[in-house]
């Protein structure tokens, strides 16, 4: 129970075991869910429809915005959390609990019912067309609705992180993942629903989700108390600030991914589907990362609540360390078996080619795209969740935009995958540079003020201070 539980974990002990148990427990759960939508796709696949798998990538795309946004309501869920942990202050962090899942049942709610009469539309911007467009269509309407369900479970997990319970954050997504996995064949082909049924997997699977998240921070923790009034007017400032720019953070890389799958449409459904398998790859092979990302917020949060700089600069190496190590490694994997990668998916043509290049070269770029997922956990933890808004746009846009329409011109769809993995270099090592600097000048400066449950003064980032700019 709660009560058994310390109040702040993180505090103590060595900071690379907490982000290897954190990492590790999160990457689980994660890479579950990611390898079950990818075996979703292989069931698809195996239909023998090139049009499905080209309309699972659309809709994915469009799913991957609606996501995005579940996640910053997630990172502010875990952070608020996490920093009255750090504090002493378990009754504010249960009132926080339960105050980010009324907002983000609120904002989740209104945006799926603004989408839900464009589906089409919204769908035929990415370049879907005619019996595609039709799949992608048809596949949205059952699966748009439920995504509540797992915006409200995605909360939940990011409570149970704030207070370091990862094995349980865990279950969340593995509960998920499990749903999904037994369900899918049994649909798909079983009771012959082809696409449809893969739809209805998606949305039971997210209904287990929300039901173990609730089961975690609710019933064992206590850290999701049904907000008073007066707790939630308390809430939302706080709320909101990590919240919009932890989601217009999100936001970005879907923005970036659509514009990629519309330079990718102008080659066809072989290398959507491509770009659809390749979509599939990333968070299988490289889940660690993704989950390092979520994991590393936790023990920023509380240590920064209790102004334990140190400990917050030596979690930002240990976990640069572990993504490179990550890296190197997956990026090996992928280029040594990218032959039998490809024929998994039955891929072939424009589709095979895209799906090896991945592997044998444009995989590598995630060594700074991991270094970019790290400094803007550490950003939204450290009251400068800007930042990481503007790194992230600066790469979903100067970052993508040109490398991938320069690439597209000289080297076709090949030279899109280029250019999207190209422009991860640049931000990533910028992003890692500023973060530094915010956590010297914090740590240096003995006049900054305690952390509070708002954002510290303006004053104590490098870019306003008289110190100067990263």
């Amino acid at each position: 129970m709660s009560a058994a539980a310390p109040q702040a974990k993180f505090l103590t002990g060595s900071t690379f075991r907490h982000v290897l148990v954190m990492t590790a427990t999160g990457s689980v759960g994660l890479i579950a869910v990611f390898a079950v939508d990818a075996l979703n796709l292989f069931y698809i696949a195996m239909l023998g429809e090139q049009e499905l798998a080209a309309a699972i990538g659309y809709a994915g795309t469009l799913m991957f915005f609606l996501i995005s946004i579940a996640i910053g309501m997630t990172v502010a869920a875990s952070a608020l959390v996490a920093r009255a942990l750090g504090r002493g202050q378990r009754d504010e962090a249960a009132e926080r609990g339960g105050a980010a899942l009324v907002f983000t049942a609120v904002i989740v709610t209104a945006i799926t019912l603004a989408a839900w009469p464009n589906i089409r539309a919204l769908t035929a911007l990415l370049g879907a067309s005619g019996h595609t467009l039709d799949l992608a269509t048809r596949f949205l309407q059952i699966v748009l609705p439920s995504t509540i369900l797992m915006a409200l479970g995605m909360c939940a997990s990011g409570i149970l992180r704030g207070v370091g319970d990862a094995r349980r954050a865990m279950y969340v997504t593995l509960g998920g993942a499990l749903a999904s996995a037994i369900l899918d064949p049994v649909l798909i082909f079983w009771f012959g629903l082809g696409i449809d049924g893969a739809a209805i997997a998606t949305v039971i699977s997210r209904l287990v989700l929300l039901l173990v998240g609730f089961h975690g921070a609710i019933v064992i923790h206590r850290l999701a108390r049904w907000p008073r009034m007066p707790a939630l007017r308390q809430s939302l400032r706080p709320f909101t600030a990590i919240a919009g720019p932890a989601t217009m953070t999100q936001l970005a890389t879907p923005v970036g991914n659509a514009f990629v799958t519309v330079e990718i449409a102008a080659f066809g459904d072989d290398a959507v589907a491509g770009w659809a398998i390749v979509g599939r790859l990333v968070p299988v092979a490289f889940g660690a990362v993704f989950a390092l990302s979520g994991a590393v917020g936790p023990i920023i949060g509380q240590n920064y609540g209790a102004r334990r700089y140190e400990r917050v600069q030596s979690t930002m190496r240990d976990s640069l360390v572990f993504t490179l190590v990550n890296v190197l490694v997956m990026w090996a994997l992928l280029a040594l078996f990218h032959r039998q990668i490809a024929d998994l998916f039955d891929a072939d043509g424009l589709a095979r080619t895209m799906v090896e290049f991945f592997c044998l070269y444009a995989a590598g770029s995630f060594l700074f795209n991991g270094a970019l997922f790290v400094a803007n956990a550490a950003f939204n933890n450290l009251g400068h969740a800007l930042y990481s808004t503007l790194f992230n746009w600066g790469r979903a846009t100067l970052g993508v935009i040109p490398f991938v329409w320069a690439g597209a011109a000289l080297y076709g769809a090949e030279g899109i995958l280029a250019g999207w993995g190209l422009g991860a270099v640049v931000f990533g090592i910028a992003s890692v540079i500023v973060c530094f600097r915010i956590i010297g000048r914090l740590g240096s400066d003995p006049q900054a003020e305690a952390p509070g449950p708002d954002f510290p003064p303006a004053a104590n980032s490098p870019f306003t201070s008289g110190k100067g700019a990263a």
